[in-house]
């Protein structure tokens, strides 16, 4: 899997803040609880949608049944700039009781459409291995407005690759 630039910093970081919740100075294992807390303490959060998406999202950890792998696995390919609108997105995702007005919640904020996307793609592709194909991300002469020849054909290699991922987990292929 290649992600946006976006989601490749994200990723990591919300990785981190996971690990963080996972155990106190003891070890012993207290996610639950401090999800519980993040939750509870959500609408005090939104200041940092911006700034620190990934630490308000880890809210929405284990509280996201995703409904539509395609949708987020394109989405995850997406920079911000290029998000859907939330409604053509909504179909995708189902919010457990304890996430349901989490999202509600970011929904009003201004701001809170693309946190609440970036918030769900981070919980899809937690636990998700990244893979970077040696793309135009490992050289800092590339600019990546300029075309280049196989360019059409390396996207057309990583659909080829994300179809045979979603076969392998039992999705059937399309067209």
């Amino acid at each position: 899997m290649t992600l946006s630039y976006f989601f490749e910093d994200l990723k990591k970081s919300y990785q981190v803040e996971l690990e963080d919740l996972q155990n106190d100075s003891e070890g012993n294992n207290v996610l639950a609880a401090r999800l519980r807390d993040k939750r509870s303490q959500f609408p005090l959060l939104m200041p940092m949608i911006d700034s620190a998406p990934e630490m308000v999202a880890v809210a929405f950890h284990g509280g996201v049944t995703f409904l539509n792998l395609q949708a987020m696995y394109l989405l995850s390919t997406t920079e911000p700039d290029e998000f859907p609108a939330w409604d053509d997105l909504a179909h995708a995702v189902h919010f457990e009781a304890s996430t349901k007005k989490l999202a509600e919640t970011a929904l009003k904020e201004r701001g809170g459409e693309r946190f609440l996307i970036t918030a769900v793609c981070l919980e899809y592709l937690h636990g998700k291995p990244v893979i970077n194909y040696g793309d135009a991300r490992d050289d800092d002469t590339h600019d990546p407005a300029e075309s280049e020849p196989g360019d059409d054909e390396e996207e057309q290699d990583l659909e080829e690759a994300g179809a045979d991922w979603l076969a392998e987990q039992g999705f059937d292929r399309r067209g």
